[in-house]
Parts: structure tokens; C-alpha cells; sequence
């Protein structure tokens, strides 16, 4: 039953069980019934059967509406097709539409403000004030661009400050006229300015640029290499991916050491760890001697065994002459002659001295 012969007004006539057939396309939305409803009937049942008329007249009207492109032209020829609009990507978010939206108008500020740049004369307040708003709309590329060196170990406000550095030299050498758009020539710039800080005021030793150049390729081969294989690679293996020579190779690795410098005396990481100065060895005393034994040594062999025993009780065993006659059984005068001896014999064997 229809929802208009449901609310129906008691007097009108019967309605049939079956379903009503749906309209055509070329025939009228349903009709409001005129027939009034009963003196006995309340105010709430007449609301109520006028609202349902009218939920049925939209329903079918909203059909017959839908249903109308489809239906041939009177000429013959086709209805026209049905537009959609474009569908989004799967993979847009509302902070990606925002981010994509909000460079949209930073490009297209700064080309309004270029334009607006070289109609004026350097030095002048004007100039000064939309020179300086370029350098704040393009802020964000210069930390786009600093990101990349995030692994550097250096802070990332002080790697903004040269690439803002970097921004403002492609800001006063952009050449509108040539249709190029303004990040596609400031990136370049910036990038290499902020490389440029890295090698040549970050370093606290210098390395040679060919070492410099080949370290970053080790870092990539070192990064590729470990996803790879699931482990670090091996100096060969870095050698045999780069056609280098694994003296090379180490040699880059230690270049890319030299960032910093560490102090001798600052403490290791660790609980009571030592410092470096303290793990040093220290100059020993007796490292000297050790060339005038060895002389001595050779030149003991070539005396007589008695000469040979009265210096070795001299000079290791520390006696007198008198302790040494005693011993021997002869004069303290002639133990005096003996040693002379035996020096004017080491001193004529020793070819140092000569």
C-alpha cells in the first residue's frame, strides 16, 4: 500500500492490496487527494496525512528527475553523459591536501612578489621589504633541505641558518624571465652551501676533497649493503660494490671519523671509565739505555775474563776497588790499572765513537 493511500482520509474510497506501478518518466508526480477529511477528525492526523503527500511528491519527483538523462531525446540523439568529479587518491590525507594546498600558494606568492621585485630599485625600503618577505614565505625549503643532513651530529639551527644563507644568494641572482620556477633554482644553492659548511667549517680535521667524495659513496654502498645482506658489510665487500681497493676504502671510513676532534682528557662513556690520557702509555727511563747495553754488552765479550769480571763488580755489582782487590787477591793499585786498561780497549773497539 502507498503511503498516500495509507494516510488517506476515511472517506475515501478503498484502495487495491497490489503495489502501485512505478511511474514513467513522462507522467506527473502524484497528487495531493482534495477530498477534505472528516469534521470528527483532529488537527493531528490531517498534519500528519499532509506531510506524508508531500514526503511522496519529492520521492517521486527526485525519481522521475534522476531518471530523465536516460531517457532518449525527442530528436533521436543521445542524452548527454553524466559528470563526476574527480576522484581523490587513496593515498591523500588531510595534512597532505593542506601541505599540497599551502606550497600551491607559497609558489604562486612568490612568483607575484618576484614580479613585483624587479620593478623596484635595490637599496630602496620597498625593495628591502619584499626581499625580506621572499625570504620568509621560502623558509620551508631551506628545512626541507637541511633534513637531509639530519644525521650529521651537528644542530639542525645551525644548518637552517646556512641554508637560509644559501636561499638569500638564489633570492638576488633569480632571474624571472627565464621561466624556471623558483625552489627548481634555489635547491641546488642551498644544498651546496650547507655542504659546503659541512666541509669546510665542521670538519675539525681536514681530509682531502677526493676522500670527502668517496666517503659519501662508502656511506651509501655501507647503507645498501646492510639492507642487503642484514648485517654490515666487510671492507671487501664495499671495495668489490665501489671498484675500489680496500686500502681506499679504508681510508674513507677514517675520513668520515674526522668530524670532531675528542679530548684527551674527557672522561669515555661508562661508569669510571678513563680517559684517553690515562690509557696512554708513558715514556720509560730506562728505554734509553737499552742502545748502550746492547754496546756494552758486545764489547764485554771482546776483554780478557779477568778485566771482564773486575767491570762487571765495578759498575753491576756496585764494589769499591778495595772490595774488588780483596776479592781477587791483588793490590787496589793494580785493580786501578786493570780497569783504565780495559777503557782504553772498549774505547778503541767502540766504532760509535770513532
Amino acid at each position: 500500500m502507498s503511503l498516500t493511500a495509507r494516510f488517506a482520509p476515511p472517506s475515501a474510497p478503498a484502495q487495491s492490496s497490489a503495489l502501485p506501478t512505478p511511474p514513467s518518466p513522462s507522467t506527473t508526480p502524484l497528487s495531493t487527494p482534495t477530498t477534505p477529511p472528516p469534521a470528527d477528525t483532529d488537527a493531528a492526523s490531517a498534519t500528519t496525512a499532509t506531510t506524508a503527500t508531500a514526503t511522496t511528491a519529492t520521492a517521486t519527483a527526485a525519481t522521475t528527475a534522476e531518471d530523465a538523462p536516460r531517457a532518449p531525446a525527442a530528436s533521436g540523439g543521445s542524452a548527454p553523459p553524466r559528470t563526476t568529479p574527480f576522484p581523490p587518491r587513496a593515498s591523500d590525507s588531510p595534512a597532505d591536501s593542506a601541505r599540497r594546498s599551502r606550497a600551491a600558494d607559497a609558489r604562486a606568492l612568490t612568483q607575484v612578489l618576484f614580479e613585483e621585485l624587479s620593478g623596484l630599485e635595490p637599496g630602496t625600503p620597498e625593495h628591502a621589504r619584499v626581499r625580506a618577505a621572499l625570504i620568509e614565505i621560502n623558509l620551508p625549503l631551506v628545512r626541507y633541505a637541511a633534513a637531509r643532513f639530519r644525521s650529521r651530529n651537528e644542530p639542525m639551527e645551525d644548518v637552517v641558518q646556512v641554508g637560509t644563507i644559501g636561499l638569500i644568494n638564489a633570492i638576488d641572482r633569480f632571474d624571472p624571465q627565464r621561466g624556471v620556477q623558483f625552489p627548481t633554482f634555489a635547491m641546488p644553492t642551498v644544498v651546496g652551501e650547507i655542504k659546503r659548511y659541512f666541509r669546510d667549517n665542521v670538519r675539525t680535521v681536514h681530509v682531502p676533497r677526493r676522500l670527502h667524495e668517496l666517503w659519501v659513496q662508502v656511506s651509501g654502498a655501507i647503507e645498501d649493503l646492510t639492507v642487503l645482506h642484514g648485517r654490515s658489510p666487510t671492507t671487501g665487500e664495499i671495495a668489490e660494490r665501489l671498484k675500489l681497493t680496500e686500502e681506499e676504502v679504508l681510508a674513507c671510513l677514517e675520513a668520515g671519523r674526522a668530524y670532531h676532534a675528542t679530548s684527551l682528557e674527557a672522561a669515555q662513556e661508562g661508569d669510571g671509565a678513563p680517559g684517553l690520557l690515562d690509557r696512554l702509555g708513558y715514556e720509560d727511563p730506562e728505554l734509553a739505555g737499552v742502545e748502550h747495553r746492547e754496546l756494552v754488552r758486545h764489547l764485554l765479550v771482546q776483554l780478557p775474563e779477568r778485566e771482564r769480571r773486575i767491570l762487571l763488580l765495578r759498575y753491576f755489582g756496585n764494589l769499591t776497588q778495595s772490595q774488588i782487590s780483596a776479592e781477587l787477591g791483588v793490590s787496589q793499585m793494580h785493580v786501578s790499572r786493570l780497569l783504565s786498561r780495559s777503557f782504553a780497549r772498549l774505547r778503541s773497539a767502540n766504532q760509535i765513537e770513532a
